[in-house]
């Protein structure tokens, strides 16, 4: 590993060992992750020069705060390749607040991948480990909303803080390969419980089970919702919880888990909080393609605020794609205009995704 790429890790690694997260409206104990968060973003902040802060740190109303993508392109923040070793290891601080220890793995495993990509495809130009920005959007603090993006090549992790609550959403993770073909790392899957928890909870439905489930023999090409700044995909299809049996309920919840426990256990808390709160009878499971591993497939976890959607198609069936979505509170959404209503007109902040 070059230089370069071990600065970055040196960091991932320094910091493997911390925690905090983000929230729903009516779900507490999310304070203690807020003022984490807002330390590690000042600290963030504070630690750049003038240049660092013209790509860092945008108006919390900036039409880049819902401009997030998961392919390689151009960015506009902050990459880590342009920063010192202090700015770096305030950023990974910063990513590590909103991250559980899980979270902060499939990341920092996310950039790792890069740099193995690069070796695969013999482009190490095209692939670049250290090509992963960060926005910090408004001030961070108590007083007024704020937040911040991590972001490269299949990561992608949007966080709002409003009133003191804090909102993960969306979140976005990839693996490309989906299964490390040869080298050293050869057998790695860095998503492997995401593909195989779903596949285990297909097949273990009975016929009548699977023919609500598998809602199509051929896989989508992508996830659904792709970049898009609200996640729309249209009534609800699948196999409803209330349908599985207990066992079947359980291997679903640990399937859940590795969406859910992606984020600071405080903030996991209160997503599960919110699912429970509208039903968690009423959440869907979907199956599109085919029930064999290594084959093109694809699923969603669909419920009436929350959704899920992963893919395994391209690349031979050899590419993962997966999101988190909140329908109710991407990028702050109702909580941001609960609180636009209540500050009255003269609250001086843009509403919604339109800014």
């Amino acid at each position: 590993m070059n230089r370069r790429i071990l600065g970055v890790f040196a960091g991932v690694l320094l910091l493997a060992g911390a925690g905090v997260g983000a929230a729903h409206f009516t779900a507490p104990g999310t304070a203690a992750v807020e003022a984490t968060m807002i330390t590690a973003a000042n600290d963030f902040v504070a630690s750049l020069d003038a240049a660092g802060r013209d790509k860092a740190v945008r108006p919390f109303d900036d039409d880049a705060r819902f401009e997030w993508f998961f392919t390689p392109v151009e960015r506009s923040g902050l990459p880590l390749k342009e920063m010192t070793l202090e700015q770096r290891t305030a950023a990974l601080a910063l990513l590590r607040s909103g991250t559980s220890s899980q979270g902060f793995q499939k990341a920092s495993g996310v950039m790792r991948l890069e740099e193995i990509l690069g070796g695969l495809e013999n482009r190490p130009d095209r692939r670049d480990p250290e090509n992963y920005h960060l926005w910090v959007f408004g001030t961070p603090g108590p007083d007024a909303p704020w937040g911040w993006r991590f972001e490269g090549h299949h990561v992608s992790m949007s966080f709002t803080s409003v009133d003191g609550l804090s909102l993960s959403t969306p979140t976005f993770i990839g693996s490309n390969p989906a299964r490390v073909p040869s080298g050293p790392h050869a057998g790695w899957r860095l998503l492997a419980h995401e593909e195989d928890l779903a596949r285990e909870l297909v097949l273990s439905l009975d016929p009548g089970q699977r023919s609500r489930a598998v809602i199509s023999d051929t896989a989508p090409s992508d996830i659904l919702t792709g970049n898009s700044r609200e996640a729309r995909i249209g009534p609800t299809q699948g196999l409803p919880v209330s349908a599985l049996t207990p066992a079947q309920r359980a291997l679903f919840l640990r399937l859940l888990g590795e969406y859910v426990d992606n984020a600071d256990p405080a903030i996991a808390r209160a997503r599960y909080a919110r699912i429970e709160e509208v039903g968690m009878d009423r959440v869907h499971f979907a199956w599109a393609g085919s029930l064999e591993p290594g084959g093109p497939h694809y699923y969603r976890i669909h419920g009436p605020t929350v959704l899920i959607e992963y893919d395994n198609t391209q690349n031979d069936a050899n590419h993962i794609h997966s999101v988190w979505r909140d329908l109710e509170n991407d990028f702050g959404g109702d909580l941001l205009q609960i609180h636009y209503e209540r500050a009255g007109a003269d609250h001086g902040h843009g509403h919604g995704p339109g800014g």
